[in-house]
C-alpha cells in the first residue's frame, strides 16, 4: 500500500486515510491506486464489515491534484474512476468522515460514500467551473439525487464553498459534530452498522443504491435476485437462532 493511502482495520471497521496533508490530500495517481487497492482488499476480507474514508491533517480532500493533472498524472484508476472509487464504490457500506475542506473531487469522493459524518467547521463545494472544468467525477450526477435540485444547481454553478451545517440541513450530512471529532463519530456509526450481518448489509446497500433506476413492474423481482441468497444463508439461520437464545449472533459471512 502506498504511504499516500493508509489503511487500518479494528473491530470490524476499516479506516482508509488519504495521507497527503502537505497537499491538502489532493488526489493524484498514487492516491487513486491506493484507495482502489484498499477497497478491493477490504471488500474481499471478512475482517471488516464497514469502511470509513477520511483525510489526514484536518482536511478531507481539496480534490484533484492540479499540478499532477498538468504533468499528465491521472487521478483515476481503471474502471473505478476518479480516486479509485467514484465509478465503482465498495460493495460494503462506506462512511465519509470529513474535516476541513471537501472540494471538487474531494466532494465527489464524499458523494461516492453511503453516509457522511462532518465537522461543524467542514466546507463542501464544486469549484470546477471557476477553472473552466466540470465536476465529472460524479458531482453533477449524484448531488441532485442527494439534495434539492435548486440547491444542487447553486452549488455546481457558483463554485462557492458551503458550510457543513447547510448540507446537514439539506440531508446530505448524517451527523454534524464538533471540529476534530468526525472520525470518532464515524467509528461509532460504523460500529452500530456492523452489528448487522455482513451479507444483509451488502445486499441492503445494493438494493438502495441500485433501485432508483428500476422500473416499478420489475422492482420486486430484481430485489429478490439480490436478497434471496441472504435469506438462505447460514447467517440468517444464526440470526434467528441467536434471537431465540437471547444472545448476540456470531456472523460468518456465509
Amino acid at each position: 500500500m502506498s504511504d499516500e493511502v493508509l489503511t487500518e482495520v479494528s473491530d470490524g471497521v476499516a479506516v482508509i486515510t488519504i495521507n497527503r496533508p502537505e497537499a491538502r490530500n489532493a488526489v493524484n495517481g498514487a492516491v487513486a491506486r491506493g484507495i482502489a487497492k484498499a477497497v478491493e482488499e477490504l471488500d474481499a476480507s471478512k475482517d471488516a464489515q464497514v469502511l470509513i474514508l477520511t483525510g489526514a491533517g484536518g482536511t478531507f480532500s481539496a480534490g484533484m491534484d492540479l499540478k499532477g493533472f498538468l504533468a499528465g498524472d491521472s487521478p483515476s484508476f481503471e474502471d473505478r474512476g476518479f480516486g479509485g472509487i467514484v465509478e465503482r464504490p465498495p460493495v460494503k457500506p462506506i462512511i465519509a468522515a470529513v474535516e476541513g475542506y471537501a472540494l471538487a473531487g474531494g466532494f465527489e469522493l464524499v458523494l461516492a460514500c453511503d453516509l457522511v459524518v462532518a465537522s461543524e467547521a467542514a466546507k463542501f463545494g464544486l469549484p470546477e467551473v471557476r477553472r473552466s472544468l466540470v465536476a465529472g467525477a460524479g458531482g453533477l450526477l449524484r448531488l441532485p439525487k442527494r439534495i434539492p435540485y435548486h440547491l444542487a444547481m447553486e452549488i455546481a454553478l457558483t463554485g462557492e464553498h458551503y458550510p457543513a451545517a447547510r448540507l446537514h440541513q439539506a440531508g446530505l450530512v448524517n451527523q454534524l459534530v464538533p471540529a476534530g471529532e468526525s472520525l470518532t463519530a464515524a467509528r461509532d456509526l460504523a460500529a452500530r452498522i456492523g452489528l448487522g450481518g455482513p451479507l444483509a448489509l451488502t445486499a441492503t446497500k445494493r438494493v438502495i443504491a441500485e433501485s432508483g433506476d428500476w422500473d416499478s413492474a420489475e422492482a420486486f423481482r430484481r430485489q429478490a435476485q439480490i436478497i434471496t441468497p441472504v435469506f438462505t444463508s447460514a447467517d440468517a439461520r444464526e440470526g434467528a437462532l441467536a434471537f431465540a437464545e437471547k444472545r448476540q449472533p456470531v456472523w460468518r459471512g456465509e
